[in-house]
């Protein structure tokens, strides 16, 4: 059973009072730049046991009718195909994403915001297709010496270009596909035309991390700067804070650098800002929701391992340079982590190595260390897969799960109708070949009844898993890990 250091009712409970509060500080509209992922928060899930990936969804779905959503998406980065790493995505795909995702949760999706919009082919085209779907699209261009010519920057020539975006309810909570969209530039051009209209509205952030009433260098905090290594964003005491209350509190550089900037901006709009800091800015509960430190701190303490490891094997797929790597190990060392704290790691390597295969380890949620290597008919994480199935299920080691009567006509198939090189079975057609056991054999039914139990797990490979085997352990709520070396020695990995 794993630990839970965090209060989710608590944190929902909290959240949406404050947010409320706020709403009310501003005379009834609110534009909350939503930073971070709205839903599928894995990265908080795990560094704050506890915390449910969609809590950030409960609690606007608490204020689904007074709430309207706005996705900002920049067009240089439709143009350039823009990728999100985590689902493989374009930017603009993952609008279409959102917006259905959204609807599917009965929230309000008002319109589209193009940012940076400069008449760009693929993003004439991707409006198009928006427009066309009945979804309302704005275009806010790139305006000349921002963020610091503030005198062109607020005026007509500045954000009154942008086309004003029609909203209908109080809180109109921004959100993107991504950072760099755009989000604090849609709020500000909107503060600044509802002024003009003579309608009272204010800005609010709601971001997660770094959890501001926490330690600078706790580990949570520390877990975030691994996250967003290959941003360059700092964790620093926000100086403005301290200076206003006399009491330390953690934001980061971009914030606080551009806080000047934005202070007057409130100040030209509002007549005077309504905040003292950055940290003033945000409405985040969750510092006030963790019940035990020592479960986070542990928690965070692996997330930055599995950090490093998935920067060392993107540099070697030629996705991150040594500057993200190189910040995540300056971390690691600051606060005294140890690759040999991930306890999966030295039972794959050492199984690799006496077995001269690849090979994988998993540790269940019992804590129990399972290890599976690369056979004649499974990959490795395939066969380690059916051990750790085996081992929740009781059932004996010996026991035979799925007959090679079954596995060798999917190699057939594989191999010489699909042109698959490779016959072993990865995770995913080791999963179909079970549940087709499954329905005539009840131990494979058994086996297949424990697929839930294996959530929260823990995975390290001996070499750089297939993408087909990491989406598979993801999807299960598997954590994984691989060493930076490729299976092959192969030029080409698909």
């Amino acid at each position: 059973m794993l630990e839970a250091g965090f209060d989710n009712e608590k944190y929902l409970a909290l959240q949406s009072e404050h947010i409320e509060k706020r709403i009310k500080q501003f005379g009834g509209k609110l534009y909350l730049e939503f930073g971070g992922k709205l839903f599928d928060d894995y990265h908080a899930a795990r560094v704050l046991p506890g915390f449910l990936p969609d809590s950030k969804l409960k609690m606007l779905l608490q204020l689904r009718d007074r709430a309207e959503i706005v996705i900002v998406i920049n067009s240089v980065d439709i143009e350039k195909s823009k990728v999100r790493l985590d689902i493989g995505i374009t930017y603009d795909m993952d609008v279409l994403r959102l917006i259905d995702a959204f609807r599917n949760y009965g929230l309000y999706v008002g319109s589209v915001v193009l940012s940076m919009y400069n008449n760009q082919p693929a993003v004439q085209a991707f409006e198009r297709r928006l427009t066309e779907q009945g979804i309302r699209v704005y275009r806010h261009y790139e305006i000349e010496g921002y963020p610091r010519e503030l005198d062109m920057v607020i005026s007509e020539q500045g954000y009154g270009k942008n086309d004003y975006i029609e909203t209908t309810r109080e809180l109109i909570v921004v959100t993107a596909p991504g950072p760099g969209s755009g989000k604090m530039a849609a709020c500000l051009s909107q503060l600044y035309h509802d002024h003009k209209r003579g309608i009272c509205a204010g800005y609010a952030k709601f971001e997660t991390f770094p959890i501001w009433n926490i330690p600078l260098n706790h580990p949570v905090n520390s877990a975030y700067e691994a996250a967003t290594a290959d941003l360059n964003d700092i964790n620093m005491i926000d100086p403005y804070h301290l200076e206003a209350y006399g009491q330390p509190a953690v934001n980061y550089n971009r914030d606080i650098e551009s806080f000047p900037v934005l202070n007057a901006m409130f100040d030209m709009i509002l007549g005077s800002s309504p905040y003292k800091s950055p940290t003033d800015m945000g409405v985040n509960m969750a510092g006030f929701c963790i019940v035990d430190d020592d479960v986070c701190v542990r928690a965070s303490r692996q997330e930055i391992i599995r950090r490093y490891y998935s920067a060392v094997c993107r540099r070697v797929r030629g996705e991150a340079g040594d500057d993200e790597l190189m910040k995540i190990e300056l971390i690691m060392k600051k606060a005294n982590i140890k690759l040999g704290e991930r306890r999966v790691v030295e039972p794959a390597i050492n199984k690799a190595r006496l077995t001269g295969e690849s090979a994988a380890a998993i540790e269940l949620p019992n804590g129990k260390i399972l290890t599976g290597r690369t056979g004649k008919l499974l990959g490795c994480c395939a066969a380690l897969l059916l051990n750790s199935l085996k081992e929740l299920a009781g059932i004996a080691d010996d026991i035979m799960l799925i007959s090679p009567v079954v596995i060798e006509p999917i190699q057939r198939l594989k191999v010489d109708h699909l042109g698959n090189e490779n016959p072993r079975l990865h995770t995913d057609e080791v999963l179909l070949a079970l549940s087709i056991c499954a329905a005539t054999n009840p131990t494979a039914q058994l086996a297949m009844d424990q697929l839930k139990n294996l959530k929260g797990s823990e995975v390290h490979s001996s070499v750089i898993l297939s993408s087909v085997d990491q989406k598979t352990f993801k999807k299960l709520g598997v954590n994984v890990t691989c060493e930076p070396v490729y299976q092959s020695k192969n030029l080409y990995h698909g």
